[in-house]
């Protein structure tokens, strides 16, 4: 039986990432587990051969960072029985993740991914991929289930040029 101590829950603070948190705290809550909760500040690298480009952008200010760091600990557990730890890194997120899921000793990761396909995703990459592919403990990807729109069929019938929710 796999023992679940530590549950690493990487954010970039969107949809995806704070579904992926709250499946993080229910196996947490089944284990008994502790969850550390990890933001990689990702400073761009900008390297073309033969071209002359800027230097990179400063690393984040002491005030960015400490901002960076009270959203981060904004991301609670619905439960308060759940342990939480929080890290803010910085670096390429794959190997961020890695490096720490690694140094801690986490037994699951569990991440969002956005979905993305096509050339999306061959031009912005997938840390989720790169990680699902690197890690030396299991890795839970979840994807926000999409919620229907609510229908026009719930407001009856309108007009070309009419709000459903137009009163006269």
């Amino acid at each position: 039986m796999l023992h679940i101590r530590t549950i690493l829950h990487p954010t970039d603070f969107s949809a995806h990432s704070d579904f992926a948190f709250q499946l993080a705290c229910s196996l947490a809550k089944d284990h008994n587990a502790r969850v550390l909760v990890l933001h990689v500040v990702e400073r761009p690298v900008l390297a073309y051969p033969g071209v002359m480009t800027p230097p990179p952008p400063p690393p984040p200010s002491a005030e960015q960072h400490q901002a960076l760091l009270e959203k981060l600990q904004q991301i609670k557990p619905r439960g308060p029985a759940i342990p939480v730890e929080y890290l803010l890194e910085e670096g390429y997120p794959a190997t961020a993740i890695l490096q720490v899921a690694q140094e801690r000793q986490c037994d699951v990761i569990a991440m969002g991914t956005h979905g993305r396909t096509g050339l999306t995703r061959l031009l912005m990459g997938s840390v989720a991929e790169q990680v699902v592919r690197n890690a030396s403990c299991p890795v839970l990807t979840a994807k926000t289930p999409q919620h229907p729109a609510s229908s026009s069929a719930e407001h009856g019938p309108t007009a070309v040029g009419q709000r459903a929710d137009a009163t006269k």
